[in-house]
């Protein structure tokens, strides 16, 4: 087992990533990237978990590989200290996959909250000859296994995640747990590492529905213009009862507020103050609680704190869309990027793997095992005569 500090952490291939990713896990992998406390990073694009519900547009899957890889290098990954990784090509996560689903039962997987959620929100349903609903994929079903595999092959002591991954997480220490009692210790026990900031746990979509979510069409994304970004946010849900200015306002389950909660820095109203300056009212702020305390109280406009949300959201997006603008003109660099960091994610795993198969006695053909084997098997029906 190790005991060098290493993160995996990554995200599924389904296109250009958001501000949900961002708050969510992106930004604090950039932090503690920097931090200087881990020895190894591995960050991956679940390839081939994006193809358990998209085995039949594999070309989509491809596409999103580059959009993510450019997002995470443009959002401040740096090569030279985490490694990125396409995950399809590691092949030692199928195989570790393999021998863990032997320590998992139906009836456990069928519980895990996280699938169940997953499965309800993309429709997945119980099929029989009697309906027309399509069943959930065996892939999709064993994604917990996999993902176990994914965080074990590199001895991963600690997955930065949303709490939605928390039983995902309790899964994966469940199976260790299981492999090391039965066979002796040759996983790493994983602990989930939250963000620190509570708006981050699950940024909501613009429509103010629970989470932000490509298919609901509710995303601000990194890659976004600033045009795109200020549209989204003049549309963007508040609290429904806050009709007239003057009505006191809700700032609680109110996604603006909960955009600025992520966002929102103490320098913002030194540069963006003047947001809260217009013909009919105007304001002088110095930190986040006044503002929340003055919308509660009545007299500030929705339109005010949408412009103050919209210069501060591309305040922090501006250095990542002119990153990406440069890496979308050096595309073999990324590459290069992906290549090399599957090269050493490989090499990871491979270690890994083959701890696992000697724990297991299943690596017949290392250097002695078999003829100890042999030897075992002669004492056991005499040994053939020349």
């Amino acid at each position: 087992m190790s005991k060098k500090k290493i993160i995996l952490t990554g995200d599924r291939p389904t296109g250009r990533l958001h501000i949900g990713h961002y708050v969510g896990s992106l930004r604090r992998r950039v932090e503690l990237q920097n931090s200087g406390e881990f020895d190894e990073i591995y960050i991956m694009i679940a390839d081939a978990q994006a193809l358990t519900d998209n085995a039949d547009n594999p070309e989509k899957v491809r596409q999103n590989i580059v959009e993510v890889a450019l997002d995470y290098l443009s959002a401040g990954i740096d090569p030279a200290k985490s490694h990125i990784l396409i995950q399809s090509q590691v092949t030692e996560l199928t195989e570790l996959m393999f021998y863990y689903m032997n320590l998992v039962t139906v009836q456990r997987l069928q519980r895990n909250p996280t699938v169940k959620a997953e499965i309800q929100m993309r429709g997945f349903g119980d099929s029989d000859e009697n309906d027309n609903k399509a069943g959930t994929p065996v892939g999709f079903f064993c994604y917990p296994i996999s993902q176990a595999a994914d965080i074990t092959a590199f001895q991963a002591t600690t997955v930065p995640a949303g709490e939605d991954q928390e039983p995902m997480l309790e899964q994966t220490r469940e199976i260790v747990h299981k492999f090391n009692s039965t066979y002796g210790p040759a996983l790493t026990e994983p602990e989930i590492l939250l963000p620190d900031n509570a708006a981050c746990l699950r940024l909501p979509g613009t429509d103010g529905k629970a989470k932000m979510s490509k298919s609901l069409g509710n995303c601000i994304y990194l890659s976004d213009s600033a045009e795109d970004v200020r549209a989204k946010v003049r549309g963007m849900y508040t609290d429904p009862g806050h009709l007239q200015v003057s009505d006191p306002g809700k700032v609680e389950g109110n996604p603006v507020f909960t955009y600025l909660d992520a966002f929102c820095k103490p320098e913002h109203f030194d540069k963006f103050g003047s947001c809260f300056v217009g013909k009919k009212s105007s304001f002088e702020f110095h930190s986040l609680d006044e503002v929340k305390a003055q919308y509660r109280a009545g007299g500030l406009g929705d339109v005010m704190i949408k412009n103050f949300l919209t210069e501060v959201l591309n305040d922090t997006l501006e250095p990542i869309r002119q990153r990406r603008k440069e890496l979308e003109q050096n595309l073999p660099y990324v590459y290069e990027v992906l290549r090399n960091g599957t090269e050493a994610a490989c090499a990871k795993a491979a270690q890994t793997l083959a701890g696992v198969k000697a724990a297991m006695k299943i690596n017949y053909f290392d250097e002695g095992v078999l003829q100890e084997l042999i030897k075992e098997q002669e004492a056991k029906y005499g040994k053939a005569e020349v």
